[in-house]
């Protein structure tokens, strides 16, 4: 400017270099040794099967976002969760803000829960839902959903990625200086993600996904995430009536379903994290009326079963081309191992010949070229299907077959 515009005083503007004061640390660095003395420990929910969940119950102080499908039983689940909680002695403080209190108290009521000790808030702004936490200092603190909560300090309706980001933040720092364990239900996309920004799952502890068919009753609650315990565990439900009911053996209860000896069925040992689970595989092969046969499969990926159906045409000598083929895992279980390839080839076999296998469980992974390669937990699939009295099985291990027509002899399914 050439002059100063408030004394008027001739000359140039000159930069001088400020400095700035140093920062002073508002925290003391804790030892290493001293800081793992103050972990808190896992404390039992009372539900075991959401226990095995989280490796060995909720942690104090934790964060958890639980995602599912609309209508899968997210909040039936977290009701009893609330109410099991209640039953140990501790508080339980429930959040609603896309149901009225007393629509919650009235699914209590058909679930048959008691209402000792569990409080019901229906409340959309996060600021009035952490102060009451704080009043009341729950043991756990149950959100339903974090879509449907926001503050006035950011723009925009709850549900937007600013009102999730900064809900999600302030809950979980709530978590963290209270030591309240704050539970979060998370609305899912159409591709069956969780909805709102990624920073979501980063931010909290444990992130569970609640899944099921539904034509079934049979719901997984599995774990993606867990900073205190092991990840991909898998807790069995059964919904019904009376809300959600723990499967403590749920391979014995899909064997004793089973029709028995009939072609198309073979049963596999599934290992979902660390659990086996004994499932039943059908195939149905029908000659096809159309000039395009029809190819349906449920529970297992569809790509799979049509790399099969080649591979049992080159290597087996078993042609499909003019058959209608359906696959599927009963009870609703989805199957993302490739160990499941060798009963579906198997059970395809079985219903193209018609004639039942001379074994009742298989598993393997079939490779192009016709082998049958080893897969992990072969010693805990091994197990699971001794246990349950099956004695009669194909598997690669152990000097089993190495390639799939020598699993189609022991199986008595040659052409």
């Amino acid at each position: 400017m050439g002059f100063c515009p408030q004394c008027r005083r001739d000359g140039g503007l000159h930069e001088v270099a400020g400095h700035a004061a140093p920062k002073v640390a508002s925290s003391v660095p804790t030892p290493l040794g001293t800081a793992a003395g103050a972990v808190e420990h896992h404390r039992s929910v009372g539900i075991a099967e959401i226990d095995r969940v989280l490796g060995g119950g909720i942690v104090p102080g934790s964060a958890v976002l639980v995602g599912g499908e609309p209508g899968v039983g997210k909040s039936t689940l977290l009701l009893q969760l609330a109410a099991a909680v209640a039953a140990t002695g501790a508080a339980a403080l429930v959040v609603s803000a896309e149901e009225s209190a007393k629509q919650v108290a009235m699914r209590a009521k058909r679930l048959g829960l008691g209402g000792e000790g569990v409080s019901l808030l229906a409340e959309s702004d996060v600021d009035v839902v952490i102060a009451s936490a704080i009043e009341e200092r729950p043991a756990v603190l149950i959100v339903d959903s974090i879509q449907t909560v926001g503050t006035r300090d950011v723009d925009g309706s709850p549900g937007g990625v600013g009102q999730v980001r900064e809900s999600g933040a302030r809950l979980v720092t709530l978590a963290k200086e209270r030591g309240i364990a704050v539970v979060i239900v998370g609305h899912v996309t159409k591709d069956g993600s969780i909805a709102g920004p990624k920073i979501l799952e980063h931010m909290v502890d444990v992130v569970l996904y609640l899944e099921g068919d539904s034509s079934s009753g049979l719901r997984v609650l599995r774990c993606l995430k867990n900073r205190f315990g092991p990840v991909q565990q898998i807790g069995l439900f059964e919904m019904g009536g009376d809300g959600m009911t723990e499967m403590v053996d749920p391979s014995a209860t899909f064997v004793a379903q089973r029709a028995g000896d009939v072609p198309g069925s073979l049963l596999f040992p599934a290992v979902d994290g660390r659990r086996p689970l004994l499932v039943e595989v059908q195939a149905l092969v029908s000659r096809s009326t159309t000039p395009q046969p029809r190819r349906s499969v449920k529970g297992i990926e569809a790509a799979r079963v049509h790399q099969l159906l080649a591979v049992l045409e080159r290597h087996a000598g078993l042609s499909f081309s003019d058959r209608d083929v359906y696959v599927n895992v009963v009870g609703g279980v989805r199957l993302r191992e490739p160990a499941a390839d060798l009963p579906v080839a198997l059970a395809l076999a079985s219903s193209l010949l018609d004639r039942p296998a001379l074994v009742g469980a298989a598993w393997g992974e079939v490779g192009l070229t016709g082998e049958v390669r080893k897969v992990p937990q072969g010693d805990r699939r091994t197990h699971e299907v001794n246990r349950l009295g099956i004695t009669r099985f194909v598997s690669p291990d152990n000097g089993g077959p190495g390639r799939i027509d020598g699993a189609l002899a022991l199986a008595g399914l040659r052409p």
